[in-house]
């Protein structure tokens, strides 16, 4: 799916800052910890807590996350389906694709999905 050029820049210009308390919020408040969130960070991105934490009170943008991050291999090719009306396999923009591969973590463990499941391990 295309997603708009303005969208794209918007997602880019976007803090990781100001989605990383939603992200918290969501999945607390679901009952999952901020530890849970942190694993599922980590898994994605390589980012252990001290640097999510760095990245956090730095503000950088979802571009600069994402750049610094060393994404894990298997991710284009576990996760899948549809997030914010976007089904993952079909967006192009990279960034954006990155972006909501985050976002299918964070959702999935904020529906209860099993850890180990959700981090794609058998």
């Amino acid at each position: 799916m295309k997603t708009t050029p303005e969208h794209n820049d918007r997602i880019a210009k976007m803090t990781f800052a100001s989605i990383y308390p939603h992200y918290v919020t969501k999945v607390k408040k679901k009952g999952r910890s901020q530890e849970e969130l942190h694993l599922a960070i980590e898994w994605l991105t390589g980012f252990d807590e001290n640097k999510i934490q760095e990245l956090v009170t730095k503000k950088v943008t979802f571009e600069t996350f994402f750049y610094r991050a060393e994404l894990n291999p298997n991710a284009h090719h576990l996760i899948n389906g549809v997030i914010c009306g976007y089904r993952i396999e079909e967006i192009e923009n990279p960034l954006t694709h990155q972006v909501r591969y985050l976002d299918k973590l964070v959702d999935e463990l904020a529906k209860g999905r099993n850890m180990e499941k959700m981090l794609r391990t058998s």
